[in-house]
């Protein structure tokens, strides 16, 4: 048996990343897609400040602070991941609604590179609230204007 020749052109993947289970299902998913194919991965955390946060200005400072230090660790646990297998790839922390920021993030790069395929790569969560509510994923699969991956 064969193995198909991957498409071409470049692919271009925008991973949402929390270094949750789902998130490392979603960036381990986006490391087999890019395999023997032009692309690049850009991991993306947005950290999130709540209503109640952004009303205390001392509440704001220390959040900022705590992601700092997500951010350097989920840095060095994306290197560590994608050393050695993807060889164009980066990591952005943003700020703001998850959903919105990942869009933003896949528009942006797709008007700047329209003749680049991008892709949101997301990881599900299982949890019933998730399902009932409404999570990253959902909001992505009603609203994103690029092609978006789930991945279980």
């Amino acid at each position: 048996m064969t193995t198909p020749t991957p498409p071409a052109g470049f692919l271009h993947l925008v991973v949402g990343y929390d270094g949750s289970p789902p998130a490392i299902r979603a960036l381990d998913g986006a490391i087999r897609l890019l395999q023997g194919r032009a692309g690049r991965i850009d991991v993306v955390y947005v950290a999130h400040l709540s209503t109640a946060v952004m009303m205390s200005a001392d509440a704001v400072a220390e959040m900022e602070s705590g992601f700092d230090e997500i951010e350097q660790e989920l840095r060095a646990e994306v290197g560590q991941r994608l050393t050695g297998q993807v060889e164009n790839w980066g990591f952005e922390r943003l700020q703001g609604i998850i959903a919105d920021e990942l869009i933003a993030m896949a528009t942006g790069i797709h008007e700047a590179q329209p003749g680049h395929t991008v892709v949101i790569a997301v990881g599900s969560s299982s949890a019933a609230a998730h399902r009932i509510v409404g999570s990253v994923a959902v909001h992505l699969a009603r609203h994103s204007p690029v092609p978006l991956i789930i991945v279980p």
